[in-house]
C-alpha cells in the first residue's frame, strides 16, 4: 500500500490529490466503456489528460524525496502502459 509508505504531512497534501485523480480516472474509463460507441470519446479523452496530471504528479513526490525513486519507476512503467492503452483505444475509436 503506497500511503502508508508516505510521510503524514504529505498523505494529505499531494497523496489526496493523486487518489482523487486515480479515482477520476477510473470513473472516466468505466463511462467509457459503458456508452455508446460515438459518446466514448469524450470521457476516454479527459481520463488521458488526467493521466498525464498523475504522471506529473508522481514525477513531483520523486523530485521531493517523497517516493522512493524504485517505487516512483515502477509507478511510471504503470502510468505509461495506461496511457498507451488509452491512446490506442482512442485511436481505435477515431478510426472507425
Amino acid at each position: 500500500m503506497l500511503s502508508a509508505k508516505i510521510p503524514k504531512k504529505d498523505r494529505f497534501g499531494i497523496y489526496v490529490k493523486i487518489e482523487n485523480i486515480c479515482l477520476e480516472v477510473i470513473n472516466l474509463t468505466i463511462l467509457a466503456s459503458l456508452e455508446n460507441k460515438t459518446n466514448k470519446i469524450l470521457p476516454l479523452n479527459s481520463a488521458r489528460i488526467k493521466i498525464e496530471i498523475l504522471k506529473r504528479l508522481f514525477r513531483i513526490t520523486n523530485e521531493l524525496n517523497i517516493l522512493e525513486t524504485k517505487r516512483y519507476i515502477d509507478i511510471e512503467l504503470s502510468l505509461q502502459e495506461i496511457s498507451k492503452m488509452t491512446n490506442g483505444w482512442i485511436k481505435y475509436l477515431n478510426n472507425r
